[in-house]
């Protein structure tokens, strides 16, 4: 059902370039303005410069941060800045992390995955399963530089099923004893190690037993969606052709859902529009919805704070519970849903799933227009949305419990999409460790 494909990787000659630390970035879509900035300072061939250029004055259709991105990487190619491997590959990657918001001393995960390019499919064709609706202007955005530079610097991240492990074991067997090429600490305190897999006979077993395995999208939907419009495009400029072309294929990292290193954090709502009062907000939602308070002065508010937290979570694991908290509120707010309102067994998985939960029956309820809603801010910290509220960037916290990776699965096997900022998978695969520099 999947094709996956090894191919000639373009990498740092870390020779020219110094600490590969120094060159790659997070994902473009986490990366604020002072971040871009930083990265940009930070070395001058830090592959910000194509992924997210910085826009100029006087920028137009002739000279824009894409077509300086393409300039840059031709420029690279021939300095050999980048340098393409000899052999096709794949590329073993290894994160080792503690989980955010984790105890100092709390054991440490590795999440474990592999970079190879996976053929393009459509996404009704059952190979290949979104699970989140996308957005056109990211969309625009990345095929303007897709189209400039024909590359793809950062993958997507995409999850199959191997309940026992084959391929990573695999993998784990064919570096074991040998260096890591890349083995680094990034900006977030995660060790990141990659291995290129040349072995002929380890590439084919690893394509065979890809061939059985539909692929769910993790991260990158607007990447991948991009891909397939260039990919139309670009038929459309050759006509048909008898061979895959490379613009058929898109770069992905490869993990396993039953990982024990995948961690999946929630994405917690917080209002900046006007509220009800606490009382009235119970009122409203005390029709589908048990409360219970947890009150605080400002000697108390720490240990109701932690209290309400493990509440949510502790509860959370067997029922559909929420959290709110309001400005200027000495009390923390959790929600219970009623038996008469939880989701039947015959209830879609997108029904099911706490977030769309929590948007139906607090946020629209609460937030009632398009305006509204639109102001919400995300963060996938507890403690982040809290403060917010305390401090008045928020005007209310909604949270909830984080998606399973078998909850993702089911609604993207049904072909459903989960509502807006459903899911945050960590940790995010770096930009610029393996590039695909595709030669048509």
């Amino acid at each position: 059902m999947s094709q996956i494909l090894p191919f000639q990787g373009m990498l740092y000659d870390q020779v020219r370039v110094g600490a590969i630390k120094d060159v790659v970035a997070p994902p473009y879509d986490i990366i604020d303005t002072e971040g871009q900035q930083r990265l940009h300072n930070r070395n001058p061939h830090n592959i910000i410069r194509m992924e997210l250029g910085l826009d100029q004055a006087g920028d137009g259709p002739a000279d824009n941060r894409y077509t300086r991105a393409a300039a840059t990487l031709q420029a690279w190619l021939k300095e050999g800045i980048l340098k393409r491997d000899a052999k096709p590959a794949v590329y073993y990657h290894t994160i080792e992390y503690l989980p955010p918001y984790s105890a100092p001393d709390a054991p440490k995960k590795v999440l474990r995955g592999f970079l190879a390019l996976a053929k393009l499919e459509a996404l009704d064709s059952g190979h290949i399963y979104p699970h989140e609706n996308t957005r056109s202007a990211a969309k625009t955005d990345r095929l303007n530089l897709l189209q400039a530079c024909r590359s793809n610097f950062s993958p997507i991240w995409s999850l199959y099923s191997d309940p026992h492990g084959t391929i990573i074991q695999l993998l784990d067997a064919t570096v074991k004893g040998t260096p890591a090429h890349y083995d680094f600490q990034d900006d977030a305190g995660c060790r990141e190690r990659l291995w290129v897999v040349t072995d002929t006979t380890v590439l084919k077993q690893i394509a065979d037993a890809m061939q059985s395995k539909p692929l769910f999208i993790a991260d990158g939907h607007h990447r991948y969606e991009t891909a397939l419009n260039y990919q139309t495009l670009r038929r459309q400029q050759a006509g048909p052709q008898p061979e895959l072309q490379p613009y058929d294929s898109v770069l992905m990292l490869l993990t396993p859902l039953e990982d024990p290193g995948l961690t999946v954090l929630p994405t917690h709502r917080v209002a900046t529009t006007p509220l009800p009062a606490m009382d009235q907000i119970k009122t409203a939602l005390g029709d589908v919805f048990e409360c219970r308070e947890f009150p605080f002065n400002a000697s108390t508010q720490h240990q109701a704070r932690s209290q309400f937290l493990t509440s949510l979570k502790t509860e959370g694991t067997t029922t559909p519970v929420f959290g709110l908290a309001r400005q200027g509120d000495d009390r923390y707010l959790m929600l219970t849903l009623k038996p008469a309102h939880r989701p039947t067994a015959q209830a879609s998985p997108r029904a099911k799933l706490d977030v769309s939960l929590l948007q139906q029956l607090i946020v629209t309820r609460l937030c009632p227009t398009q305006q509204e809603q639109e102001a919400i801010l995300y963060t996938k910290d507890d403690h982040e949305a809290l403060d917010w509220v305390a401090k008045g960037t928020g005007t209310g916290a909604f949270l909830l419990n984080a998606t399973k990776v078998s909850e993702v699965q089911a609604v993207a096997a049904a072909g459903e999409r989960m509502p807006h900022k459903s899911t945050y998978f960590y940790p995010k695969p770096l930009t610029g460790l393996v590039i695909n520099v595709m030669t048509a």
